[in-house]
C-alpha cells in the first residue's frame, strides 16, 4: 500500500483551561494572564515544519485539536495552525478536522469562525445532563447551556459529538438509562461515554482516599456499563470502541488512527506521536509545561523530550492493546508481521472457551461483550 493511501493523523494540543476539573489528569493548565496566542500559533507552525521534515510526503487524513480547551483559541489561531499543516503536508480532500469545545455560550459563539477556519467536526465536553452532577464534576456550564451549545453545533457542523461521564457518585442504572436516552436524542451520530475513574494526583483522588467521595461499587459499575451497551445498541449507536459509540460510518476517523496502530504526529505541549522514520516506529512526546515547550520550540524548532524507537515486540504489543479496544478487533496476521511470531493458539482457544473472544471465518479476532469489562486481562493473556 502506498504512503498516500495510509491514514495519517495530526494531533495538536492546546494546554489551557479556564479551570481545572477535579477528575482530570490531562496536561491542562490554568493561566490568569492573557495567553499570547500569536506566539503559540507561531510555535505550533514551527513544530509542524520540523515534524514534517522528519516525516515528509504524508497525506493528512485527520486533524484533532485537543486539550486543554481548544475552544478558548480564537478562530484565527485555529486557522493559522491548519494553514501550517497544509503548507508542510498534503491534506486529503475529505480530511476530518475535529476541535474539542466546552459547551458554553461564549465558546459556541465562535463555532461559525471555526467552521470558516476549516474545522468540520466538534467534540463537546458536556459530561452530564443534570446541574447537580455538573457542579460536582467541577464543570462551569449548566445542562441547559450545554444543550444550547449542542444545538448551535448541530447548526454549524455536519458532524458533532459529545462526551458524558458515568459511574458518578450516587448514580443508579435507571438514572443513567434516562440520561443516556436524552443524550442519544441530542447526539445524532456519535457519543463518547467514559466511566469516572479516580486518577492519582487529582483532587478527586484525595477526596476518594478520605472517604468523602463514594463511587459506585463494582457490581453497580458493571450494571451501568451494561445499560450503556444495551441502550446505545438499541437506539442505533453501537460501540465501535470500548468507550465510543456511533452510527455506522460516523466513527471518529482520527481516533481510529490511534486504535488501528497507524501513524500520527503530536504537536504542542505534552503531545504524543507515532512516526515511521526509515522503517522504524518512533514514539515521541513533547515537553508538558506550556512555557517551557514554547521556549524549546523557539530555540530548536521542536519541543520533543522523548523519542523512543519501538522494537518489533513493543510495536506488536501496542497494536494488540489498542486494536482489541475496537469492535472490529484485529487481524492476527498483522500481529505476526509486527512481532515476528504468531499469537499462541492455545491461549486463543482458552479465551474462546471462556467466552472472552471470538474468531470470525476470516480469522479476525474480536473481544466479546463479556470480554470488554476485563479487557486488560484479555490483552495481558494474549501478549504473554
Amino acid at each position: 500500500m502506498s504512503r498516500a493511501k495510509e491514514a495519517f493523523g495530526v494531533y495538536v494540543h492546546w494546554p489551557f483551561c479556564l479551570s481545572k476539573c477535579p477528575y482530570c489528569d490531562f496536561n491542562s493548565h490554568v493561566r490568569h494572564a492573557a495567553i499570547d496566542e500569536a506566539r503559540f500559533a507561531a510555535a505550533f507552525a514551527r513544530e509542524i515544519a520540523t515534524t514534517a521534515e522528519r516525516a515528509p510526503g504524508r497525506e493528512v487524513t485527520s486533524i484533532f485539536l485537543g486539550g486543554g480547551t481548544p475552544s478558548l483559541m480564537q478562530p484565527a489561531t485555529v486557522g493559522a495552525v491548519l494553514d501550517a499543516i497544509g503548507k508542510h503536508w498534503t491534506v486529503a480532500k475529505d480530511v476530518e478536522v475535529t476541535l474539542e469545545a466546552n459547551p458554553t455560550s461564549v465558546e459556541a459563539t465562535r463555532f461559525a469562525g471555526y467552521r470558516t477556519a476549516g474545522v468540520n467536526r466538534v467534540s463537546l465536553g458536556v459530561q452530564a445532563l443534570d446541574d447537580a452532577s455538573l457542579k460536582a464534576l467541577g464543570r462551569l456550564h449548566s445542562a441547559r447551556e450545554a444543550l444550547d451549545a449542542v444545538a448551535i453545533a448541530r447548526r454549524s457542523f455536519d458532524r458533532y459529538s459529545f462526551d458524558l461521564i458515568y459511574a458518578r457518585p450516587d448514580q443508579t442504572p435507571a438514572m443513567w438509562a434516562d440520561e443516556l436516552r436524552h443524550a442519544i436524542d441530542e447526539a445524532a451520530e456519535h457519543l463518547s461515554l467514559y466511566q469516572l475513574t479516580i486518577e492519582e494526583g487529582t483532587p478527586f483522588f484525595g477526596l476518594h482516599q478520605a472517604g468523602k467521595l463514594k463511587t459506585p461499587d463494582e457490581a453497580v459499575a458493571r450494571a451501568l456499563y451494561d445499560v450503556t451497551q444495551e441502550t446505545c445498541d438499541r437506539l442505533g449507536l453501537p460501540a465501535y470502541e470500548i468507550s465510543n459509540h456511533a452510527r455506522r460510518g460516523a466513527e471518529c476517523r482520527h481516533n481510529l488512527v490511534y486504535w488501528r496502530g497507524e501513524e500520527y504526529a503530536g504537536i504542542g505541549p505534552g503531545a504524543h506521536g507515532r512516526l515511521d522514520i526509515d522503517g522504524i516506529r518512533h514514539a515521541t512526546a513533547t515537553e508538558k509545561r506550556p512555557e517551557a515547550w514554547l521556549m524549546r520550540v523557539e530555540a530548536s524548532g521542536h519541543g520533543v523530550v522523548t523519542d523512543e524507537l519501538l522494537n518489533s515486540e513493543e510495536r506488536a504489543d501496542e497494536f494488540l492493546l489498542m486494536g482489541l479496544r475496537l469492535a472490529e478487533g484485529i487481524d492476527p496476521d498483522r500481529y505476526t508481521a509486527l512481532s515476528g511470531r504468531p499469537l499462541d493458539p492455545r491461549r486463543i482457544a482458552l479465551l474462546r472457551e471462556e467466552g472472552a473472544i471470538t474468531v470470525d471465518p476470516t480469522g479476525r479476532l474480536r473481544v466479546t461483550s463479556s470480554g470488554f469489562p476485563v479487557l486488560d486481562a484479555v490483552v495481558a493473556d494474549l501478549a504473554a
